[in-house]
C-alpha cells in the first residue's frame, strides 16, 4: 500500500495550444508506460473524437505515471476559455500544478484564468518553459512575463519564488536553464517530487472522498472519481453518498469495484489509499462536488465555487418537414434527458425547462462548448434545432440591465490592423491598448460577450487565416446598445421539393448558394445569402417548362457556383435570432423559426408595432 508520502498529485494547466498533452505524452513515455517495442501515439490522452479533430482537449482526464516507487497522478486540463469548468472542478484533487508556457508567445488569456483560479486555492505551482526548440524564442522575456502575472494575481511569496524549467515536450527534453545541459523527461518528475507536496491525506479514521469528476463504464455504471482525503477503500466496503443540500439524507450503498489510473489504462484495485486519485462505483445517482463518506453523518466537504455560465442556447425538438428522417432520437424526452446527463459531469452547463414544450435552455461559458455538446449529440443520432447563442443579462441594484463583458486579446499582422479595428467598433467594442511586436500586433479591447459570436470567422477572412484571438470573462456592467454582427439577410425557400440546377442558376445571381442540386429543400428554409439586409424568398425547387422549342438537356451548360457549406459552429454563430440550426446525424441545414411565410410576415408586423408603442 502506497503512503501519501510517495504520491503527487498535479494538473497540467496552460492556454490552448501551449502543449500540455503532448508534456503528459512526454512523461508517460518518462515514466516507463510504454514497453521497448511498443508503438506510441501522439496526444494519447485525447480520448474523444472530437479533441483529435480539433486538436484541443475538451474534457479534464487524469492518468498516472509510477517512477522509482512513487506515484505521479497527472490530470490533463483543457486551454480553452469555454471549458474553464473542466479546470476549476478539478483543483480539489491535486496539490500542486504544472503551468505550461510557451517560450514564444508567453503567458496568454486562459494562463491568467487557470493560474488564478490555482493560486486561490493555495495550490504549489512549478513553471514549465515549453516549445524552446522553435525560432524566434525569447525564455527571459516570459520568465519576466509569467512573474509579472504572479503578482497581478497575488501570488504568495512560496508561489511567486516557483521554479522554472526550460525544454521542449516534443523533442523530450527540459533543462534548468534556458542554455542549459538538455536532460531527459524523467529529470521533470525529480522536479515535480521535490517542489510539490505530497497529499495531506489522513491514513486512519473514517472514509472521505470529494468527487471531482464522473465517468461511465459499460460493465459497473456510473464511476465517481476523486482523490481519498482519509482512510481507505476496498471492493464490497458500505459507504455513504451525502445530501447535496443541507438536510438532504445520504444514501447508503456497497462498493462493487475500485479502479486506478494507470498510464494509459484503467485498472480494477484491490484497495484504494489516502492520497490517491480512484474511481468507486456502487451507486445509480452521482453528481460532482458531492462527497463520499463513511458514516451517514459526515460532514460535506467545500466544493470549488464554479463561474457562472455567460451565454444561452434553445434546444427544440425537430419540427421541419424532414424531421425524424434522418436521426434514432427525436423525441422532446429523449433531448431533455441526454441534456441532463450531459449537466451532471458538466458542471459549467446548466440545463432548464422553458415555458415551451420541447424547447431548453442550455446555458454555458461559449458557443464552442455547446457546439461541442451537439456535435457529440448528432454523433450519437440525435435530431434538434438549436438557437443562435444569446448573452445571459441580469438587473443590477438600481434595477438597469447588465450584461457580461469579456477582455479580449487580437494578435494580427499589422497590415490588418485597420479592418479589425472597424469590425471591433462596430461590436462595440472598446480598445484599451495596441503593443506592436516584431512580427505581429496584439489588441487588447473589452468587448460584450455577445460581441465575440462569430467574430472568430470575420477574423479569419480579413486576416485571410493569419489572426488569433481569445478572451476571458471580465465583469458584468450597463448593457451598451443594440448591435448588429450580421450584415446581410438571407435567401429563403418559398417552396419544397428538390433543389434544380435551373433554378439555382437564377437565384445564384442573387447571393451566395448554400445549397446544390439534388438536395432535399422546404418551405422556410434558408436556401443562400442575400447581400442586402433583408430576406428575399425564392424557388430553388422550379423546374424549366419544356417546350418543342426548350428542351430538357439545354441546362446542363448551367455553371454554378460551389455552395458554402457551414460547419455546425459557424452555422450557430451565423443565424439571427428568428433563425434556427436543424442538426441531423446526415446534415446541417439552416431555416427560420417560423416556416410559413405568411405567419412570419405577421410577426414581423406585431414586433413591429411593439417597437412603436414603446
Amino acid at each position: 500500500m502506497p503512503s501519501p508520502k510517495d504520491i503527487r498529485n498535479l494538473a497540467i494547466i496552460a492556454h490552448v495550444d501551449h502543449g500540455k498533452t503532448t508534456l503528459v505524452d512526454g512523461l508517460l513515455k518518462a515514466g516507463g508506460t510504454y514497453r521497448e517495442n511498443q508503438a506510441t501515439q501522439e496526444r494519447a490522452m485525447d480520448s474523444m473524437d472530437q479533441e483529435k479533430e480539433r486538436g484541443i482537449t475538451i474534457k479534464a482526464k487524469n492518468t498516472s505515471v509510477h517512477w522509482e516507487g512513487k506515484i505521479f497522478n497527472i490530470v490533463d486540463t483543457p486551454g480553452h476559455a469555454d471549458f474553464g469548468g473542466e479546470v476549476e472542478r478539478v483543483m480539489k484533487m491535486v496539490e500542486g500544478v504544472l503551468l505550461v508556457v510557451d517560450a514564444y508567445e508567453g503567458p496568454q488569456a486562459q494562463t491568467r484564468f487557470v493560474l488564478k483560479k490555482a493560486l486561490a486555492q493555495g495550490l504549489t505551482p512549478v513553471i514549465f518553459v515549453n516549445k524552446m526548440d522553435r525560432p524566434n524564442i525569447d525564455p527571459a522575456k516570459v520568465h519576466d512575463q509569467v512573474l509579472e502575472l504572479f503578482l497581478e494575481l497575488d501570488a504568495n511569496e512560496e508561489q511567486f519564488n516557483a521554479p522554472f524549467i526550460y525544454g521542449s515536450a516534443r523533442a523530450g527534453w527540459v533543462s534548468d536553464t534556458p542554455d542549459g545541459e538538455q536532460m531527459p523527461m524523467t529529470h521533470l518528475l525529480k522536479r515535480i517530487e521535490e517542489y510539490i507536496p505530497h497529499p495531506k491525506a489522513e491514513e486512519e479514521g473514517e472514509f472521505q472522498l470529494l468527487i471531482s469528476n464522473i465517468d461511465w463504464d459499460n460493465f459497473v455504471g456510473r464511476v465517481a472519481i476523486g482523490k481519498i482525503g482519509r482512510g481507505s477503500v476496498k471492493m464490497g466496503d458500505r459507504l455513504f453518498l451525502l445530501g447535496k443540500e443541507e438536510g438532504e439524507p445520504s444514501k447508503a450503498f456497497k462498493v462493487t469495484k475500485v479502479f486506478q489510473y494507470t498510464g494509459l489504462a484503467v485498472s480494477d484495485s484491490t484497495i484504494g489509499t489516502a492520497g490517491d486519485i480512484v474511481g468507486i462505483t456502487g451507486f445509480e445517482d452521482v453528481d460532482i462536488g458531492q462527497t463520499i463518506a463513511g458514516s451517514a453523518d459526515a460532514k460535506p466537504l467545500p466544493f470549488v465555487a464554479i463561474d457562472p455560465p455567460t451565454i444561452e442556447m434553445q434546444f427544440s425538438v425537430n419540427d421541419g418537414p424532414l424531421g425524424g428522417r434522418e436521426g434514432d432520437h427525436v423525441t422532446s424526452r429523449k433531448i431533455r434527458d441526454r441534456l441532463m446527463k450531459e449537466a451532471k459531469a458538466n458542471v459549467a452547463l446548466q440545463v432548464r425547462d422553458t415555458d415551451l414544450a420541447g424547447v431548453f435552455g442550455v446555458s454555458a461559458r461559449g458557443s464552442m462548448q455547446i457546439a461541442v455538446l451537439v456535435e457529440t449529440m448528432r454523433r450519437e443520432g440525435f435530431e434538434v434545432c438549436v438557437s443562435r447563442p444569446i448573452a445571459i443579462t441580469k438587473k443590477g441594484d438600481d434595477g438597469t440591465t447588465l450584461e457580461p463583458f469579456e477582455t479580449l486579446w487580437v494578435e494580427t499582422p499589422a497590415e490588418y490592423l485597420g479592418g479589425i479595428m472597424n469590425r471591433l467598433v462596430a461590436r462595440k467594442a472598446k480598445i484599451e491598448e495596441i503593443k506592436p511586436h516584431a512580427h505581429t500586433t496584439t489588441i487588447v479591447a473589452t468587448i460584450p460577450t455577445r460581441g465575440i459570436i462569430g467574430f472568430e470567422f470575420e477574423l479569419m477572412n480579413l486576416t485571410s487565416g493569419h489572426g488569433i484571438f481569445s478572451h476571458l470573462f471580465k465583469e458584468y456592467a450597463p448593457h451598451c446598445g443594440a448591435m448588429s454582427t450580421r450584415t446581410t439577410g438571407t435567401l429563403v425557400s418559398s417552396d419544397s421539393g428538390e433543389a434544380t440546377s435551373y433554378a439555382l442558376d437564377t437565384i445564384q445571381d442573387r447571393g451566395k448558394l448554400f445549397i446544390a442540386p439534388g438536395d432535399n429543400i422546404y418551405e422556410g428554409m434558408i436556401v443562400g445569402e442575400n447581400p442586402r439586409t433583408d430576406d428575399l424568398p425564392v424557388n430553388p425547387t422550379r423546374a424549366k417548362q419544356l417546350t418543342n422549342f426548350r428542351s430538357a438537356g439545354n441546362d446542363k451548360n448551367a455553371m454554378l457556383a460551389p455552395p458554402i457549406r457551414f460547419s455546425l459552429e459557424r452555422a450557430i454563430e451565423y443565424i439571427a435570432g428568428d433563425e434556427l440550426v436543424e442538426v441531423t446525424p446526415k446534415n446541417i441545414r439552416l431555416r427560420k423559426r417560423i416556416l410559413d411565410s405568411n405567419l412570419r410576415a405577421r410577426e414581423l408586423k406585431k414586433m413591429k408595432e411593439l417597437a412603436e408603442m414603446e
